[in-house]
């Protein structure tokens, strides 16, 4: 029986579960996710990142787990079925990574604010917006839950460049 320190494997692209569209998370699922949302956390401080979307560990359901300051107080945010319900015009651009695209990053450029809605693990519903790296985490995330990933908002020069790059450390990674 996995326990809630239990680490998942993170899925790397190109494996096509990340371009899959989550599906809402509903009571039924509730059991699972109380169980997934320990060892979401868990993988993600490992690695360490400070998001992980469900689709990243073979789950395809509308889960997020981020925590924006892991090294000093942890502030640990669950969010299901997550959607975003305002965003600004004004946009942002930063640079962004995933532990699905180990060791890649680039610059992207999102709406530099957002509220999203969501519910907790209890099922009441919430609400939380922000700018910065909280808004640009929001996105990210979500993305995932809809098959987006973050090299899907650069030029097609600069995404296979980047996904060339990853191929080919990975292939050394596992020559090693």
């Amino acid at each position: 029986m996995a326990n809630e320190n239990t680490l998942l494997p993170i899925l790397i692209v190109p494996d096509p579960l990340l371009r899959k569209v989550c599906r809402p998370v509903t009571a039924e699922d509730m059991k699972r996710v109380k169980t997934l949302i320990p060892q979401m956390f868990a993988t993600m401080y490992k690695a360490p990142g400070i998001g992980l979307a469900a689709p990243q560990v073979g789950a395809l359901l509308r889960l997020v787990v981020m925590d924006l300051a892991p090294e000093k107080i942890p502030n640990p945010i669950v969010l299901i079925n997550p959607e975003i319900i305002a965003q600004s015009d004004e946009k942002a651009t930063r640079e962004e990574g995933c532990l699905s695209l180990p060791d890649q990053y680039a610059d992207v450029t999102r709406p530099a604010w957002v509220k999203v809605r969501y519910q907790d693990e209890d099922g009441h519903k919430h609400e939380i917006e922000g700018d910065g790296l909280l808004s640009a985490c929001l996105q990210h995330e979500i993305d995932h839950l809809n098959g987006v990933l973050f090299v899907d908002y650069l030029s097609s020069l600069k995404r296979n460049m980047l996904l060339r790059k990853l191929a080919k450390e990975q292939k050394e990674r596992k020559g090693r």
